[in-house]
């Protein structure tokens, strides 16, 4: 996850594009103000178990309701990893998104196992994308 993490990272802050400030927050420390301050959101969890991550959902609910009519129509884009099963925290992810109202601007990066390089570029151009919509925001 670090290096998926880092690569998403790497590409929302390419020197390319201008204009973005990128705020890194894990899960469990996200507030409602940070999420309304945001014009786009990268969403990064393990998927265990099948379904996402116990910070990422609680950072779900605690944001979901006090933001709830401000955010629609923000990009995001979210990237998963896990051995096997990660249906379940993408169906979770794009449930909670859709009920936001934001927008998926990217493709999901789904990584099974060891990340290849194909897939931290994945990451990369994830990040790159979403900070690029923001950009044209």
């Amino acid at each position: 996850m670090q290096a998926m993490f880092e690569a998403v990272v790497s590409g929302a802050t390419d020197p390319e594009i201008d204009g973005v400030t990128v705020v890194r927050r894990a899960a469990l420390s996200v507030t409602a103000s940070d999420v309304l301050a945001a014009n786009g959101f990268l969403l990064g969890t393990p998927a265990n178990l099948g379904y996402m991550s116990g910070a990422l959902k609680h950072a779900f609910d605690t944001f979901y309701y006090p933001c709830l009519d401000s955010t629609r129509g923000r990009p995001f884009g979210c990237y998963l990893h896990g051995n096997e099963g990660t249906e379940g925290a993408e169906r979770g992810i794009e449930r909670v998104t859709t009920g936001l109202g934001w927008e998926q601007a990217a493709a999901p990066v789904i990584v099974s196992g060891a990340p290849s390089k194909d897939d931290i570029q994945r990451c990369w151009e994830l990040g790159a994308t979403i900070a690029a919509h923001v950009m044209g925001t």
